[in-house]
């Protein structure tokens, strides 16, 4: 394992300010000259996007529920090979991870996997020397986890900076830095979470705002000091799975082109995903459904990752000539695999949280309906109820739900594409032909086989064409 200087950027709960304080810091640092790579623990989509756009280097996930440990460990030794620091943001609270799994992909057990000094972020808007109890808590409940010391944010006033720094000085505890209450930059919010980097205009005078105000109030000589400190964990076991596949390294050669959508509708995807694709030789053709009227030529397949299909519904039903390409796609059995926005965009009609119907691409019989509350989140292991182009029937994959949608089917019996197990078994997306759709998010690293059996079924379809 290469020893790179690394910070993890965690909290003991969420909202505490991670986000804002770890994409500050890697804009910071690259502002004064240090090639940094972003990193979030986690199935999350939209925070990388923000650790990318203050880099200029893809952010990765690092999750080891989706992926096996020596995976992630592989991932993330590939992605610092040749950047001078690694800031990698928590997931949650510090020890959330999988529910009723212990410490299993939390951000504590990420930190150790990896050989990662923790920075804690303490939101002290409502607390003085108690909050001291936070970090001592951490610190008591693992001791193993290296908890370096803390960035104080919120803080309302010099007085009571005074009285928390001085607190956590009794103690021997580093503070790295203070962020004052309403000094930085807050980031727009809706019901995912964070609003995409992608549809934000104005966001590279925020990013500037950002990155200013915490060069100001975080010590980062301390900080990349800090980071010097990542230990060597060459000699860490961790669990692994008893699949062999993972770690193939003989890659079949497909050559062929696959087109996924991405604009401000549909841009939730795994980077390093991504990148797995392309060691099979598949050229990555991006296309907009909101914007294109036509699919790229030449393809053997269709990616529809998810996203906000819901805020985009009206343009998405005008394009009328991008929906009918998308059937077309389909009746000539072209391989199309979509994830929960694009799940939704595949169905008949969407329908908004105010009642009114948008018509879809129609190839799945059934509509999607939005709702105020969350409909579904958390990891999933899915089982496939028939064949599919990734798998056969009652083989496993793992996957990730996090939707304000349910699907409404029109018919029934109704062909549905897994069983989720531990979910009370509910059935989940639709299975037939060359079409796989569901509101689970996949991660093509987390099954060699799978993800080799698509481009296989992409490859034989467009060959036949020829």
């Amino acid at each position: 394992m290469i020893k790179k200087p690394c910070l993890m950027i965690a909290a003991a709960r969420s909202s505490a300010g991670k986000t804002s304080i770890a994409t500050g810091l890697m804009g910071a640092l690259v502002q004064h000259g240090y090639r940094v790579q972003g990193f979030k623990v986690g199935p999350d989509f939209i925070d990388p996007g923000y650790h990318t756009a203050v880099t200029g280097r893809w952010s990765h996930n690092l999750d080891t529920w989706l992926l096996p440990p020596s995976q992630v460990k592989k991932l993330y030794e590939e992605a610092v090979a040749d950047v001078d620091v690694a800031v990698i943001e928590g997931v949650m609270g510090l020890f959330d991870g999988l529910r009723g799994g212990g410490e299993r992909a939390s951000t504590a057990e990420m930190a150790k996997l990896i050989g990662c000094p923790v920075i804690l972020v303490v939101d002290v808007s409502s607390q003085a020397r108690s909050a001291v109890a936070e970090f001592m808590g951490c610190r008591a409940m693992d001791p193993d986890l290296h908890l370096a010391g803390v960035i104080l944010n919120r803080v309302r006033s010099s007085s009571h900076l005074e009285i928390v720094k001085s607190s956590f000085m009794e103690f021997g505890i580093q503070v790295f830095g203070a962020v004052q209450e309403g000094s930085i930059p807050r980031f727009p919010e809706r019901h995912l979470g964070l609003v995409p980097v992608i549809e934000q205009h104005e966001v590279k005078q925020t990013f500037d705002q950002l990155t200013k105000m915490i060069s100001r109030q975080v010590d980062l000589a301390e900080l990349l000091k800090t980071a010097g400190k990542a230990y060597d964990i060459s000699g860490i076991k961790c669990e692994e799975r008893a699949e062999s596949h993972y770690l193939k390294t003989d890659f079949p050669e497909y050559k062929i082109r696959l087109a996924y959508a991405w604009d401000q509708a549909f841009n939730f995807y795994y980077q390093a995903g991504l990148n797995f694709l392309r060691k099979f030789g598949v050229e990555l053709v991006p296309f907009s459904p909101l914007n294109d009227r036509k699919i790229p030529p030449e393809i053997g397949g269709i990616l529809i990752g998810g996203g906000f299909p819901e805020l985009f519904a009206e343009q998405l039903t005008d394009n009328s000539e991008m929906l009918k390409n998308l059937q077309n796609a389909h009746a000539q059995g072209m391989p199309i695999y979509t994830e929960c926005g694009g799940f939704m965009f595949l169905c008949e009609n969407l329908v908004d949280q105010e009642g009114a119907s948008y018509p879809m691409s129609g190839v799945i019989p059934g509509k999607c309906r939005m709702k105020r509350r969350l409909v579904g989140m958390g990891y999933r292991t899915a089982q496939a109820l028939k064949p599919n182009i990734f798998c056969g029937t009652h083989e496993v994959l793992r996957g990730h739900e996090f939707h304000y949608s349910n699907f409404i089917p029109k018919q029934i019996p109704f062909p549905w594409a897994f069983s989720l197990r531990g979910n009370d078994n509910k059935f989940d997306g639709y299975a037939s032909g060359n079409l796989l759709a569901s509101y689970l998010h996949l991660h093509f690293m987390s099954s060699f086989q799978a993800t080799s059996n698509f481009l296989d079924c992409c490859h034989k379809w467009f060959h036949s064409r020829l």
